[in-house]
């Protein structure tokens, strides 16, 4: 049979009774139970249901980064409205802690009866494609002794994320092992931390730190931020006044959750365009912001970047929550370099000391590349690198493989989203043509086009990519052959792709595996 036909899902029992093996075969192998997972397997659902699927999640339940990230006061830096599906209305204020998230990831799954479709403690080790037998072949370790499972599948989708989950971003500071505190990463994060009357230094000026700061100062004796250099922020009230207007008119609650999702992202491309266009206006009026809460002088020591608004992500601050808390003295910000870490703290290159109990590396975080996963296609490792991305999505000479990797400036389900409608009207595209095999390819008119790394620096140099830019794959001078992070223009793009357009390349019959290189 088709490894791509509509087929009904058979029990996983008897289908590896029938080959013999312990090996179960599904025609979609969905990597990741997160926002993207979890949506992916819904939209295949709805929009492919007669095709067999299955979810494989390293960890031990579902959610992801939600899962997995337990440090003080985690929170979405998107607001739900966008960060949520467009299929499940959210309720709740626009900033969202992890529990509240992971609860409607939850009910998510339970409304669509996608539990039995997910295998938790599942770590994708290999993933290896066959042209002879057009499918991928993925290898796990499942359980806590990491026992090999082993599926076949006709088409892998990635939903996996960007972030090492095993371990978060570290500077290798001098004196790290002289400190006589607790050093500890978000990343992974002691949950049995106790950080109450202590001393606390945090070193970062991201989202994570503007979560963190305000959560340790309620109980923390102070908290202090330590940033190399200033960021943006947006301290707003975390209710969406358009929202509240719409609720009482008695309207459907998904009209509702649309319309507000649709004001949400016209208001967030309006400062995307401003970003760009008139960056020195922006930036004051951002700054304007935080002065209303800590005043001048404090704006002009730590609050004013050197950079134009959105070359790094701005930072919500739901109520203000951070600049209330520095307002109120139990949260301080420093602005300085590091020279060493010395057993009572943090000596500055100011020569300040900074006592410490805990310290908080609010530094990044890894970049996970396909989830460092060993890709082999027709038994040559994949050189990803040496790839061409397609609209972010594909990459040139790896078949039937599609991955999610979501907007910078917007929240990451608008493109999941996208992506997810895209691979199930290409599934269903290749049933109705008999294909087994899709990739994607230059026309020739492209091979000549220049090339550059996945994300343009100048368009925005957050730190795990610039790390990690070498890891990831090429992009080209024409919109296709770009990650563009333009929602706006994505939605009318992705919608309108012309499936038979010569970018992709189907194949019916398997054809002979290439010679592995000596």
């Amino acid at each position: 049979m088709d490894d791509l036909a509509i087929e009904t899902p058979r029990p996983a029992a008897a289908a590896r009774a029938e080959r013999g093996d312990d090996t179960e075969h599904f025609d979609v192998l969905i990597v990741g139970a997160g926002i993207s997972g979890i949506g992916g397997a819904y939209h295949l659902k709805v929009q492919c249901p007669n095709r067999s699927y299955v979810v494989l999640e390293a960890q031990d339940a579902f959610g992801g980064t939600w899962h997995s990230h337990r440090f003080p006061g985690i929170r979405s830096d998107s607001d739900l409205y966008t960060f949520g599906y467009r299929f499940k209305p959210w309720v709740g204020p626009p900033i969202a802690v992890a529990p509240e998230i992971r609860r409607y990831l939850g009910e998510v799954i339970a409304e669509n009866d996608l539990a039995p479709r997910i295998r938790y403690g599942h770590k994708v080790r290999s993933a290896v494609w066959s042209s002879r037998d057009n499918r991928w072949t993925i290898t796990a370790e499942a359980g806590l002794d990491g026992r090999p499972a082993r599926f076949t599948a006709g088409f892998l989708w990635m939903c996996q994320g960007y972030f090492r989950h095993e371990e978060g971003y570290t500077p290798d500071w001098p004196g790290m092992d002289s400190f006589e505190g607790v050093i500890a990463h978000p990343e992974n994060w002691p949950e049995d931390l106790d950080y109450a009357g202590k001393r606390v230094v945090i070193i970062g000026s991201g989202a994570t730190a503007a979560t963190m700061a305000p959560a340790m100062a309620k109980d923390a004796a102070h908290v202090t931020v330590l940033q190399r250099s200033p960021t943006y922020y947006i301290p707003q009230p975390n209710a969406n006044e358009f929202f509240e207007q719409l609720k009482p008119l008695g309207l459907d609650e998904l009209l509702v959750h649309d319309i507000v999702r649709r004001k949400v992202v016209v208001d967030m491309d309006e400062i995307t365009r401003r970003s760009f266009e008139e960056p020195e206006a922006l930036g004051q009026e951002l700054l304007a912001g935080v002065e209303a809460y800590v005043g001048p002088e404090q704006v002009a020591k730590h609050f004013t970047p050197t950079y134009r608004p959105w070359r790094q992500r701005i930072a919500l601050l739901p109520d203000g929550d951070m600049l209330e808390a520095i307002r109120a003295g139990t949260v301080s910000m420093v602005t300085d370099h590091i020279d060493r870490f010395v057993p009572e703290g943090i000596l500055l290159k100011s020569g300040e000391i900074l006592e410490a109990d805990i310290v908080a590396t609010a530094t990044g975080f890894n970049l996970s590349v396909l989830g460092d996963i060993d890709f082999v296609i027709d038994g040559k490792p994949l050189a990803f690198h040496e790839t061409v991305t397609y609209r972010g999505m594909m990459f040139t000479g790896v078949p039937n493989m599609a991955w999610v990797f979501g907007y910078l400036r917007n929240s990451w389900t608008l493109r999941s989203e996208l992506i997810a409608d895209f691979v199930c009207r290409m599934l269903n595209h290749m049933t109705e043509r008999g294909a087994k095999r899709v990739e994607v390819a230059l026309r020739d008119q492209d091979h000549n086009m220049p090339l550059g790394p996945w994300i343009d620096p100048e368009n925005f140099n957050a730190g795990y990519l610039l790390r990690g830019q070498g890891k990831l794959p090429q992009r080209g001078d024409k919109p296709e052959w770009q990650h563009t992070q333009d929602y706006w223009r994505e939605k009318d793009d992705f919608p309108a792709i012309d499936l038979e357009d010569e970018v992709f390349r189907y194949g019916v019959r398997g054809r002979p595996h290439a010679t592995p290189n000596p």
